[in-house]
């Protein structure tokens, strides 16, 4: 039985067919009216007017946000970059807003890059989500949304990353959720294969998703191995510094098998040096990891700047000299500032709150 508190605020996008079901039948509906909801829903099918299949009755009562909303989201604007690259700024139903954002790749694969949260408690000094404060976690329907609104504009996607707005592990109970109704069988059937989920490197989240799943690829933005400056770059290092998270992604190898992604955001004159390499080379040994490179992607207003091509090459075969696997991502979307840190550039604002307490995470 779905518990009312796990619900409260939720549309039907995310919720699972039996809790929909639950919803339907106090109202006196068929249950089989459930299934055919689940199956519009994904399909992409948010208005209840379209569900062609349901008796005019409940469409209208759906219209009327009668049990529940279908979804609560909106699309509040779409910005298209030459490179293919989309983005949508998303309006949620207490007038915050998220970005979420479609990547394109040379072999014609298509990627959701999807938020978790409505602004980020972090604030890493190189981010630009991280310098509008933190407004609330995401419902596992707002998560979907996403999406389903990107495969709207795009058609079928391939992939979907959670390295949008906010931190994916502090809001682990919908993300987790989301992932269960985007891959079930009876609904959009996407696999798991193709999901990443990418943290700042919260270790109880990471133990966690180890132990509990879903099992999906895990990212990890490292940025630096050196810890002082992790610390000062990355205020999360305080609660889970380096050695600690080390472990927790040895762990997660270990129990799931899978290779890890360490991504270092590349700020000229500040983490590229030989030294900066040798640490990271040495935080790698023991992991079945790969690192990718991401010259940062600029943001009005942060003190940092972009390496230049030859910068980012020399720290790319330093690292490969000392034996650590390397892929250089170059950015895509950055003139609709869709790229790699640029998410909240082009004028979302998040109403300031001060966000609870999160596993162990003090907001800074």
């Amino acid at each position: 039985m779905a518990q009312e508190a796990d619900l409260q605020g939720e549309a039907l996008s995310g919720m699972y067919p039996e809790e929909i079901r639950e919803q339907f039948t106090a109202a006196g509906w068929e249950p089989f009216r459930a299934q055919q909801v689940s199956g519009w829903i994904s399909k992409g099918v948010l208005d209840a007017a379209d569900m062609r299949n349901l008796p005019q009755n409940i469409r209208e009562a759906l219209a009327a946000k009668k049990p529940r909303p279908v979804c609560t989201s909106s699309v509040g604007k779409i910005l298209r970059d030459p490179d293919g690259t989309v983005k949508l700024q998303i309006r949620l139903d207490d007038a915050s807003a998220v970005e979420t954002v479609l990547l394109s790749d040379a072999a014609g694969r298509k990627t959701a890059c999807v938020s978790s949260q409505a602004g980020c408690p972090l604030a890493c000094r190189f981010c630009k989500t991280g310098t509008l404060g933190f407004r609330r976690n995401l419902r596992a329907g707002e998560i979907t949304e996403q999406f389903l609104f990107l495969e709207k504009e795009a058609g079928k996607l391939d992939n979907i990353v959670f390295m949008g707005m906010g931190e994916p592990l502090l809001n682990l109970h919908a993300v987790r959720k989301a992932v269960a109704i985007l891959t079930a069988k009876s609904g959009r059937a996407l696999s798991r294969r193709r999901i990443t989920i990418s943290t700042a490197g919260i270790c109880s989240g990471i133990y966690d998703l180890a132990d509990n799943g879903p099992d999906v690829r895990l990212a990890v933005s490292l940025t630096t191995a050196d810890p002082g400056l992790r610390r000062e770059l990355m205020p999360v290092e305080k609660n889970n510094p380096l050695p600690e998270l080390k472990k927790a992604l040895r762990c997660f190898c270990e129990k799931t098998g899978r290779r890890i992604t360490l991504e270092a955001a590349m700020l000229r004159n500040v983490n590229m040096s030989r030294n900066h390499a040798r640490q990271l080379a040495e935080f790698c040994a023991g992991l079945h990891a790969n690192v990718n490179l991401i010259p940062w992607n600029p943001v009005e207003g942060l003190p940092f700047s972009r390496p230049s091509p030859a910068e980012t090459k020399a720290f790319s075969a330093e690292l490969e000299s000392l034996g650590v696997n390397v892929v250089v991502r170059y950015p895509r979307g950055r003139s609709v500032a869709g790229a790699c840190g640029q998410l909240g550039e082009t004028g979302i604002s998040v109403p300031q709150e001060t966000p609870e307490k999160t596993q162990g995470e003090t907001p800074s």
